[in-house]
């Protein structure tokens, strides 16, 4: 285990308008200060504390202070923070805190491990947590390190079944214009689910699993008034999930269960007036013990090397729409 420290430190001069603009409404950027790196941040207005692994709260206070000398200058929103987050070099300072945290998941295809640290972290909270949520990019692995999780507890009997679940379309799950049955019309919706569990296991025991229903594959509308113990229960896409929708996902998981939910906030099919689930999630439960977020960013992505510069380039220009100022 990584050995826990704790720091108190005082920042001056005191002024409540530059605090309030460091800690964001709500705390909202200290909160992702934590998520990044791994660490609980308390403060009583200008007194802080911050707990942690040891490697790592010293560089969390050196960022807390930077933050806040910069906020009499600066007026911060979350991109500003991510930013901040980036140019400190946030994933070596949390490399050393989850080294000694790895954790390796055995599959047929081999062993999986996370790449860098966020993808560590992520293994390692699944482990760890009831309900657990991974948002970020495509190609961050998302999907992958939690459906590889979920065949390892099932091959060690940890859970009875695998349930992958994703909303059936981009909004409101009206399949009727879809030619073919129930299954032709949501199969192509949950291709991607499908060829996880192949990578893992093999297409002839994925296909006997689903015959004896100890793998389910289903769309989102399935789970209602369901009860699901010992269960492992994967929400993929859950970016296109109404408020509605993911209370009433997160509240089917029963005893002995445990949740991955993974989505991309920046690929809400969703018409513009309706809040994603995702996004309520990440307000409602950021400070709900047992559940964990990882937040997976564009270094993060393990696919081709493009795609990784894709995904900066647009957060750079939707950062620029945020700071119309910004060159």
């Amino acid at each position: 285990m990584t050995a826990l420290a704790q720091r108190d430190f005082t920042l001056t001069p005191e002024d409540n308008e530059r605090l309030a603009n460091m800690a964001g409404p709500f705390d909202e950027h200290l909160r992702q200060v934590e998520l990044n790196l791994g660490v609980e941040i308390a403060n009583r207005g200008h007194v802080f504390r911050v707990t942690g692994p040891k490697a790592v709260v010293a560089d969390a206070q050196a960022l807390i202070e930077a933050l806040y000398a910069e906020a009499g200058d600066v007026v911060f929103d979350s991109h500003a923070i991510h930013l901040r987050l980036n140019q400190a070099n946030v994933e070596h300072v949390v490399e050393r805190a989850y080294e000694a945290q790895e954790v390796a998941i055995k599959v047929k295809r081999g062993t999986v491990r996370g790449r860098g640290a966020n993808q560590a972290r992520y293994l390692h909270q699944i482990t760890t947590h009831d309900i657990n949520f991974g948002i970020g990019p495509a190609g961050t692995g998302k999907t992958f390190l939690a459906v590889a999780s979920a065949v390892e507890a099932l091959n060690e009997a940890r859970v009875q079944r695998l349930i992958l679940v994703r909303p059936a379309v981009e909004a409101g799950e009206k399949l009727g214009f879809l030619p073919g049955d129930l299954s032709q019309k949501v199969d192509p919706y949950l291709r991607p689910l499908y060829d996880a569990l192949y990578e893992m296991l093999g297409v002839e025991k994925v296909l006997k699993l689903l015959e004896k229903n100890v793998i389910e594959i289903a769309p989102l509308a399935y789970m209602r008034g369901r009860t699901l113990n010992d269960a492992y229960v994967i929400l993929d896409e859950a970016q296109n999930t109404t408020v509605e929708q993911m209370k009433m996902f997160l509240t089917r998981l029963g005893f002995g269960s445990t949740a991955v939910v993974t989505g991309d906030l920046t690929q809400t099919d969703l018409p513009k007036h309706v809040k994603s689930g995702l996004r309520d999630a990440i307000d409602v439960l950021r400070d709900v013990e047992g559940v964990s977020f990882t937040f997976f960013e564009a270094r993060d992505v393990v696919r081709h090397p493009l795609v990784a510069r894709i995904v900066s380039a647009y957060d750079r220009r939707d950062l620029q729409q945020v700071q119309p100022g910004a060159e």
